[in-house]
């Protein structure tokens, strides 16, 4: 009896462990995507969650995405998640303002999951392509464009600041505001070194025509004194001209009336033998 009862003990105990270790081994059919490996999307058919670890209802969600994720290999459909707590590029190229949120991703055309969180509404999403009564994200708010690839930028420099700030207050010790004077001369030296390289890019792809001053065509004008000056000048020359003209017309008459009485001698005499 104490033979048996060892065995039987032995054999749960294997059972056991077998159990555990299947369940441990199982591996998750979510797929995890990051900024390097998100342009998969853009191929087949995909079911995304972004999430973030510390969310109450992502963490009610989790379940069910995992229900939801042994259905992919039958439904021809791939689940992943994204951390955005890990990826802020993606958070900033979906522009992920709520949590949980969900797209749809059909040959690169993304449209946004808002129905019910259960396995069965996820099910009945791709099975029914209830997703085709969705419109879809406008090119220009595409996560490839160049507008959502320029707010994913911003948002990887925003979550880099933040890591530099708790590294200066917190492994350094600078206080808060000394952090921030550091950002604050940062950002003033980082603006005047891009102002010049676009200054000078510019002046490189447009350089600007030094072109001559035209020649005058009129005459330069002169200050008011010079004028008045030049004005009682030609007055003064004009008056000079009237005194020369004035002086030769005053001797014109005694030279007449000296050529009338030259003229009148011969008649004189005649005038006195008549009378």
């Amino acid at each position: 009896m104490a033979a048996s009862g060892f065995l039987l003990r032995r054999v749960g105990l294997c059972c056991l462990v077998s159990l555990v270790g299947l369940t441990l081994g199982k591996r998750s059919q979510v797929q995890v995507l990051t900024d390097g490996t998100w342009r998969e999307l853009l191929q087949g058919e995909w079911m995304i969650e972004f999430y973030a670890p510390w969310c109450p209802a992502c963490q009610n969600l989790q379940p069910e995405w995992e229900k939801f994720a042994e259905w992919g290999e039958d439904l021809e459909v791939n689940i992943a998640k994204v951390d955005v707590t890990e990826q802020p590029g993606l958070s900033g190229r979906f522009v992920i303002t709520a949590l949980p949120t969900i797209y749809h991703c059909k040959d690169g055309e993304f449209r946004r999951y808002q129905g019910s969180r259960t396995k069965t509404d996820f099910i009945n999403f791709i099975s029914d392509q209830e997703w085709k009564s969705i419109e879809p994200v406008s090119s220009w708010f595409g996560p490839s464009s160049f507008l959502m690839s320029g707010m994913s930028a911003l948002f990887q420099l925003s979550m880099w600041i933040r890591h530099c700030h708790n590294y200066f207050t917190e492994n350094l010790g600078i206080p808060v505001w000394g952090s921030y004077i550091i950002f604050a001369l940062a950002t003033l030296f980082s603006g005047l070194v891009l102002g010049l390289m676009m200054v000078f890019l510019a002046d490189c792809v447009c350089p600007s025509k030094r072109q001559r001053p035209p020649p005058y065509t009129y005459q330069k004008k002169l200050p008011e004194s010079a004028r008045f000056l030049k004005k009682l000048d030609e007055e003064q020359e004009a008056d000079d001209d009237l005194s020369d003209d004035e002086a030769e017309t005053k001797e014109l008459p005694p030279r007449d009336s000296s050529g009338n009485a030259v003229r009148q001698r011969p008649v004189n005499p005649a005038a006195a033998d008549t009378s």
